[in-house]
């Protein structure tokens, strides 16, 4: 039930001189206590209970104003928490995947080297070498190591950084997209495309490097007898998939890269035919003026 309570802070103290109040003075008045006397007895009473009554609200305020801070403590506690336990799932989501009623698989899983996994969560550039045979064996091989050790590394310009033991050690053995064979070009995508989708990149960049990687399989040169037509739709795909992730970080932004630029693919093969060609004449040089 409701209770309505006066404010003792804007209480007015009754008027003990009215005649309202004469039977209780006369009661009060006797040989030692006089009339006004007796008044002020009255509200000595009076001041005293409404005294009383105002401590009681102020303790009251109190307790209530602990109370609500406590509440909003709590509260901002399991705020926290729940922001922490956010945090750690998306840190480390793995450990929080339901696990499935099935047993043991007969085939062991393949699994990327954690350092592409890690570039790959970031959206960066990964080689497709890492989801070759090559790769996948190379990682499998590494697991008893630990890939976030950071070890002291010379790098390209002289200088000396700490870098994890996944990239220094990946680095001498990765090879690039445009010198994969195609046969091993062909089976790192699929692979590379279900690493992406468990790292939750978004489904139209998934779909987008699906189509990509198909129509760059089923072009016109890799049916041709030229091996440099095939060389030229790898060099073609590894560039603009450099050039892409790039992009993506720019003020450019990301664009869509499935569509084949056929101008673009023609130039990547005249090059590729022009290097070919001055490196056969170079070796052609080299063994003559060996003889």
């Amino acid at each position: 039930m409701l209770r309505i309570r006066n404010n003792p802070n804007l209480n007015i103290c009754p008027d003990y001189a009215s005649e309202v109040f004469d039977n209780i003075r006369a009661q009060l008045v006797n040989e030692n206590t006089t009339e006004i006397q007796a008044m002020q007895l009255l509200r000595n009473i009076w001041e005293a209970n409404n005294n009383a009554v105002k401590d009681e609200e102020r303790e009251e305020q109190r307790q209530r104003l602990d109370k609500e801070e406590q509440e909003r403590l709590n509260q901002e506690r399991i705020d926290e928490e729940e922001v922490a336990r956010k945090e750690e799932r998306k840190k480390n989501k793995h450990k929080f995947i339901p696990i499935l009623e099935a047993g043991i698989p007969d085939d062991p899983a393949n699994t990327p080297c954690s350092y592409a996994l890690k570039k790959l969560d970031k959206g960066d550039y990964v080689e497709l070498w890492y989801f070759t045979n090559d790769g996948l064996d190379e990682a499998n091989l590494k697991k008893t190591v630990d890939d976030d050790t950071m070890i002291l590394s010379t790098l390209a310009n002289g200088s000396m950084a700490w870098v994890s033991s996944a990239s220094t050690r990946s680095a001498r053995a990765v090879v690039n997209d445009e010198n994969l064979p195609f046969e091993e070009f062909c089976q790192a995508c699929p692979r590379f495309l279900k690493a992406v989708e468990e790292v939750d990149w978004p489904e139209d960049r998934v779909q987008m490097m699906a189509r990509f990687w198909m129509n760059i399989q089923v072009h016109e040169f890799r049916a041709l007898r030229d091996p440099l037509a095939q060389k030229a739709l790898l060099v073609y795909q590894a560039e603009q998939r450099r050039s892409w992730h790039a992009a993506a970080k720019s003020s450019v932004g990301p664009y869509n890269i499935s569509i084949v630029n056929e101008k673009v693919l023609k130039a990547t093969r005249d090059r590729v035919y022009w290097e070919d060609r001055n490196k056969r004449d170079n070796e052609q040089d080299y063994k003559v003026s060996v003889y």
